[in-house]
């Protein structure tokens, strides 16, 4: 009997289209990942504020072949075809909610215009909720290669579960005329992309110009989405500009030249749009003074939405310890081997906190939430952008866990768990309990009553 050289003998490997998923680690990622869309698609679609609406209006008008401008004829017709009959313009016409006259006299949404744009094919193909999940599978591949490539095996697994087990996540999920979970995913996608393409010192300079280009692309289409993710998009510039100057990761030249020119492109093709479309190339739609910020605001913010943001994102709390730990471990080291990946996380803590604490304290002092019997569900939207820069700070602190692998495996599982448990318990009552006490201007246009036909309602959906 010959035995085989184990050298030359065949390897048995699993099928090719079964391997990756027999990996734990991107086994758990996507059972995280289904788990959300489990949540989300478990409660019956609802247009909960007349924000939903708008956004509505602005899809269902592409997909008649209006793109997002509307004469006032045609505003009506569109108003009346989504039961959306709110007044506006000349007596006896009607616009649809939160739209606006353009000084031309065309009707168009106040909201920000990328997200019909990115939600019109799902529309088109009747898959309108399944549109923030698919920008969520992106979000969570984003965080896998990020997290991965930054932390090591599970680190990317451990940002993709702390992404999808916030509460806020599953809520903003299932609003699926709601843009704010795909500008979310945008960014969680783009900053995770960007990371893995800064840090990947070792792969060819073309897979790292592409991977950043992409990342940038992203953040970018979330700025179209919401203007105000600006402020991501910019600490995405400075770090990319300080890991160049300072020499880290070995970034081509010719790399950066990409990444940030297609940021001034991008700058250029939105003054361009707002000018042609608002009348200036720093207009939006909103009113001016419908958008306010102001410090006087921030008090007020501080007392109510902390309790808030525990509530529907807790994540932060390993987000924040995960900084702190970060910052006292790069100082207490001073020398020695130890201190090159303690120089590295905290130049990577550096701008992920960066974007998050940017984006938080601009909406601090947001006088919209100001308010004391404002609901979670209303208050922590303009918050939830800063998600996927604040799971991968968390996972630096889960994947530093007891080194045992029962007991890491055994901790892992336990915050897997209450953190899942917590979001689907805050989940379950913001979809429950919605309302909260608006303030007056929150409420919008009351509907009027109008002669003629019944407006034909959007199937499988009715205005709460």
């Amino acid at each position: 009997m010959v035995l085989a050289d184990p050298a030359t003998a065949p390897v048995r490997s699993r099928p090719a289209g079964l391997s990756w998923l027999a990996r734990p680690e991107i086994l758990l990622a996507v059972l995280a990942f289904l788990a959300l869309c489990a949540a989300a698609l478990s409660v019956s679609p609802l247009l909960v504020e007349p924000d939903d609406h708008a956004y509505q209006a602005s899809i269902v008008g592409i997909t008649q072949g209006h793109l997002l401008t509307l004469s006032t004829a045609q505003a009506a017709a569109l108003a009346r075809h989504l039961g959306q009959l709110f007044a506006g313009g000349p007596p006896g016409h009607f616009a649809p909610v939160q739209w606006v006259q353009l000084p031309g006299g065309r009707w168009i949404s106040e909201k920000d215009p990328g997200y019909p744009f990115l939600a019109v094919a799902f529309q088109e193909l009747g898959l309108i909720r399944l549109a923030p999940l698919c920008y969520g599978a992106l979000a969570c591949l984003g965080l896998f290669a990020g997290g991965r490539r930054w932390l090591g095996r599970f680190g990317g697994t451990a940002a993709v579960v702390l992404f999808c087990s916030s509460g806020a996540a599953m809520l903003f999920a299932w609003r699926d005329y709601m843009p704010t979970f795909t500008d979310a995913s945008l960014i969680a996608a783009g900053t995770g992309a960007l990371l893995w393409a800064v840090l990947a010192a070792e792969a060819s300079a073309a897979r790292r110009t592409w991977a950043g280009l992409a990342a940038f692309v992203a953040l970018e289409a979330a700025v179209f989405t919401r203007y105000t993710d600006i402020v991501v998009l910019g600490c995405a510039v400075l770090a990319v500009l300080a890991a160049w100057g300072l020499g880290a990761g070995r970034l081509p030249r010719s790399a950066v030249a990409w990444w940030l020119g297609s940021v001034a492109a991008f700058g250029v093709l939105v003054a361009v749009f707002d000018d042609l479309v608002y009348g200036g190339p720093l207009t939006t739609g909103y009113r001016p003074g419908e958008i306010q910020f102001s410090l006087s605001a921030v008090g007020p913010n501080l007392r109510y939405m902390p309790a808030r943001l525990i509530e529907t994102m807790p994540l932060l709390v390993p987000g924040l310890a995960a900084a702190a730990w970060i910052v006292a471990r790069a100082v207490v080291i001073r020398r020695g081997q130890a201190l090159i990946p303690a120089r590295r996380d905290l130049a990577v803590a550096v701008a992920l906190s960066g974007a998050w604490a940017g984006m938080w304290g601009l909406y601090a002092a947001y006088t919209w939430t100001a308010y004391p019997g404002l609901s979670s569900l209303q208050s922590v939207r303009f918050y939830l952008p800063a998600l996927g820069p604040m799971a991968l700070l968390g996972a630096w602190l889960v994947t530093r866990l007891p080194h045992r692998a029962w007991l890491a495996v055994a901790m892992s599982a336990g915050v897997a768990g209450a953190l899942f448990a917590l979001g689907g318990w805050s989940y379950a009552g913001m979809t429950s309990f919605p309302f909260g006490n608006l303030p007056p201007h929150v409420v919008g246009p009351r509907p009027v009553a109008v002669k003629g036909p019944a407006p034909v309602p959007v199937p499988g959906r009715q205005r709460p």
